[in-house]
């Protein structure tokens, strides 16, 4: 039995395919996956319905089990959803790469969002917590506790914080495993694994990776961007 982290895919699920052929996961195996599985990339549409497949695999016992967490794009895309015709939720998905989501679920000239996505995304959660780590999209408070983030949960801070990147994280009492911020390489420090490494932006040097983490054992497996 295999326990998996895999990093922000931002739609690119040419990339995502070759990183679950190299892991190669078994019906005992588990993937977590970090969020931001929309936006930026080549084919938001493409992501969700293979993350739908692994879920159905899953749930018939032929393949690994799958966590899917929530990430700010995922939040967005949920948010042009629920709030339709706002101006400043349509803004701020778009400048952050909504529009390459949406012109992935155009058919013959008509944007269609199945439900079932829809769906998928509004079943995705915030936090998971194990015995030896806690995973998030993109962080916790460094100034609580983990046990004071958890109860109960902020979704700006689990979405969007920054704050711990460069804080003492004295105050936590187990490991953190989260993506949001690129980095060019995965951050391994003893109360803090980071594991976006960028995989959409192939066009900046040292980025354009995604990045797995098999756990305890902190062990990264990574794929180059596959357009």
């Amino acid at each position: 039995m295999a326990l998996h982290a895999i990093g922000d895919i931002h739609g690119c699920v040419a990339t995502l395919d070759a990183l679950l052929t190299r892991l190669d996961p078994t019906p005992g195996d588990h993937l977590i996956f970090i969020g931001d599985y929309v936006d930026r990339g080549p084919d938001s549409k493409a992501v969700i319905g293979r993350l739908l497949e692994l879920e159905e695999a899953a749930a018939k016992e032929k393949g690994p089990r799958c966590t899917f967490l929530r990430g700010n794009h995922d939040q967005m895309m949920l948010d042009y959803v629920d709030f339709p015709g706002d101006p400043h939720v349509y803004e701020l998905w778009t400048i952050n790469g909504g529009l390459s989501t949406l012109n992935s679920y155009v058919k013959d000239g008509r944007l269609v969002l199945p439900d079932a996505h829809i769906e998928f995304l509004r079943r995705t959660e915030l936090v998971h917590e194990t015995d030896d780590f806690v995973f998030v999209h993109a962080g916790l408070d460094p100034k609580k506790s983990i046990a004071e983030n958890l109860n109960p949960v902020d979704p700006q801070v689990v979405l969007w914080t920054r704050a711990h990147l460069k804080a003492k994280l004295k105050k936590w009492e187990k490991p953190v495993v989260c993506g949001h911020t690129p980095q060019r390489e995965p951050t391994n420090d003893p109360k803090l694994i980071n594991i976006d490494t960028g995989a959409v932006y192939n066009h900046i040097a040292g980025l354009g990776v995604l990045t797995a983490v098999k756990l305890p054992e902190r062990e990264f497996l990574q794929v180059e961007f596959e357009g």
